[in-house]
Formats: structure tokens, sequence, C-alpha cells
């Protein structure tokens, strides 16, 4: 099916690595002009490549509302468009309300909230531009079934998920969508990471699958980084014209929130 995405211009953020590196792959499968940025410049050209006439590779932390707005410009001057912005960057904390220092909390919030504000303000201008703007944040299942292992992971999460549906209203009138998608656990580097620490005693499917049982995953598995490009490239396609402030989980079934 032609997603009618071809000759579109998208920023992908934190695209270096897992679901933003399959997005940004994705989009230029598409045809499309991708911006992507990560804070890893050299990680992220030996992941996509050197620069083309469709691709454009900038290290930019993305919570310096000056450097996403000069990324974001470059972006708009290379291609001469800009029709929407994938809010990827992200990681998670691992440490419970009374173990998170204050400025750890701060760090949360500028990474999970202040970063997309960056990317929406720099991007407006030109997204206000287009016959087809879309947004998508790329957000978690911890926004609306938060843990205690991650209590400041899970409150910026919260804070996201309900700006997300804020700028969805505030901007629908200008035609720009705003959605999200919520993440379950996906195969990613920090998965690997955690199962060589735990000493890597089991090989890393029997590992992840017993992973998988012990969150409560109908699907038995983790889910895989091109297996949330799709729904993130869906959701910026055109023919999703009628669906903004929406929240789609990709988690393989588990939901305990009402």
């Amino acid at each position: 099916m032609d997603l009618r995405l071809n000759g579109r211009a998208y920023l992908v953020t934190g695209a270096s690595s897992g679901v933003g590196l399959a997005t940004a792959r994705l989009l230029l499968d598409e045809g499309c002009a991708v911006a992507a940025c990560a804070r890893d410049g050299d990680r992220l050209t030996a992941a996509l490549g050197p620069d083309t006439d469709r691709l454009l590779t900038g290290a930019a932390d993305v919570r310096d509302p000056e450097a996403v707005r000069s990324l974001t410009e470059r972006a708009a001057g290379r291609f001469g468009r800009l029709d929407g912005v994938v809010n990827n960057a992200g990681r998670s904390l691992m440490a419970p309300w009374n173990g998170t220092s204050r400025d750890q909390w701060r760090a949360e919030l500028e990474l999970k909230l202040f970063s997309v504000l960056n990317t929406v303000e720099a991007a407006l201008p030109w997204l206000g531009a287009s016959d087809g703007p879309s947004v998508v944040n790329v957000n978690a299942i911890l926004a609306r079934q938060p843990e205690p292992a991650l209590a400041a992971t899970s409150a910026a999460r919260a804070a996201l998920l309900n700006l997300t549906r804020t700028l969805a209203t505030d901007l629908g009138p200008r035609g720009i969508r705003v959605n999200s998608v919520s993440l379950g656990l996906i195969d990613t580097g920090q998965w690997r990471r955690r199962h060589r620490e735990d000493g890597g005693k089991h090989d890393y499917t029997a590992w992840s699958a017993a992973l998988a049982a012990d969150r409560g995953i109908p699907m038995g598995r983790l889910g895989t980084a091109e297996e949330v490009a799709f729904p993130v490239v869906t959701l910026l396609s055109p023919r999703s014209a009628y669906v903004t402030g929406a929240t789609l989980d990709v988690g393989g079934g588990v939901s305990r929130y009402a």
C-alpha cells in the first residue's frame, strides 16, 4: 500500500540505534528525505551512512533548543520542506522515587518533555506550511502503567502523554496532527546489556522469553524496533489524516491499566 510519503521530509531524533534508527531507515525506504540526529554523530553516521540528497545527519542534544533549531533549519534548507517530526530520543532511569536525586528528576523531564517542546517549536514554521504535517512522540506504556523501580521515568512519560494531547488539541485547527506510540519491552541495546550484566548464563532468546513471561506479555517475547517503526511511519502518513491526539500501544498485549 502506498503510504503517500514519497517526497516528504521528516526529522527523527535519537536515530543512531533502536526505534529511531529503524524509523529513519523505513522513511528512507518509503522515498522520504530524513534529517536524523543523535548525541553521538559518529555512531549516527556509522548506522545510517554518509549524507545524501535525501539524508542529513547531525550531532545534536535535543535538550538544547539552539542545537535543535540549528538542525531543523539545516534540514528545511536542504530539503525545502519539513512535513513531520518523530520525537524518539530517550532512555530509562532505573531508580525508585526515594532513590532519585532532584537533579535526576529534572534530567528526566528535560529529556522526555522539554526535548519534545524544543523540536516542535523549532519545526512549527515548516509544519504549518506542509499539506500533511504530523508529529509522533515515541512514549512508553509506563505513561499509564508506572513502575516503582522507574519512578522518574514513569512520571516524565506521563507528562509527555499529557503534553501530546495538549499539542494535538492546540495544533489541530492548523492541520498539524500529534500522536504517540507507547512502547512495551522492545529488543534494543539496553536489554542486550542487561543480559550481559546478568552473566549471560542463558542464551538471549531464553533470557528474553523469561523476561517477557515475568512482565506478563501475552505474546511471550520482546518486540523489535522494526515492529515499532511501522506504526510510527503509519501515523506520519497522510492516510492517517483524521488521527490526532491518539496513543497506540505497541507492547505485545501487555496493559494492566484501565
